[in-house]
């Protein structure tokens, strides 16, 4: 059984998000591409829905966020942490349906193991993606068969460390000739940023609102 701890998590998750389906108030919504901030004359000329899902891992001894490290041979983010999820089919009915559908392709997680509370406002990335996050709680046990095309790794990082703002770093680099500030968050080994760090923080900030 879940601990207190994890409990009072699930209790605030559910007061936090409206409810699968439904979009945060427009202000959750930005079109930062991962940065802190974008000029948008640069917003790329072609948009392509995808989503991911957000899970959060309901552990007896405390809430963790799963997270992948994709492939190094990928077209778009490789080697990039991120979290499950993709372009958007005529099949899918809705942008839940599309992150559990790449997430049980992805990670092998099936959609049954979830329980969607919600999603954090669409970013739309530099590679053109406009990007509906969508927060799902995972109840173990549950069985993970990674993609070797697509993904690298799965790890978990805990979900008190997420919500500590000391662990949400920034850093500036010179990207395609342009000098861009973005979240990063490292944890262990891995170097989580750009967008899946800015998820971070919106999650981080949907849950602890000021």
């Amino acid at each position: 059984m879940p601990d207190d701890l994890t409990l009072r998590y699930r209790d605030r998750i559910a007061a936090a998000f409206a409810g699968p389906g439904i979009d945060p108030p427009a202000l959750d919504t930005d079109e930062g591409f991962g940065w802190l901030q974008q000029e948008p004359e640069v917003r790329p000329k072609r948009i392509t829905e995808a989503a991911v899902l957000v899970p959060l891992v309901e552990h007896a001894d405390g809430m963790t966020v799963l997270l992948t490290r994709r492939t190094s041979h990928l077209k778009s983010h490789a080697g990039q942490v991120s979290f499950p999820g993709g372009k958007t089919e005529g099949y899918d009915d809705s942008a839940e349906d599309t992150a559990l559908r790449e997430t049980e392709e992805e990670i092998g997680l099936v959609r049954e193991r979830i329980e969607v509370v919600g999603r954090l406002g669409r970013r739309t990335t530099g590679t053109g993606f406009q990007v509906t996050p969508v927060v799902g709680l995972v109840q173990p046990p549950f069985d993970l068969t990674p993609d070797p095309g697509e993904v690298e790794t799965i790890f978990e990082v805990p979900l008190s460390f997420v919500l500590d703002p000391a662990n949400h770093k920034t850093e500036t680099r010179l990207i395609r000739g342009t000098e861009r500030e973005f979240y990063v968050m490292p944890w262990n080994d891995f170097y989580i940023w750009g967008l899946t760090a800015r998820l971070l923080v919106a999650l981080k900030d949907t849950l602890n609102p000021r």
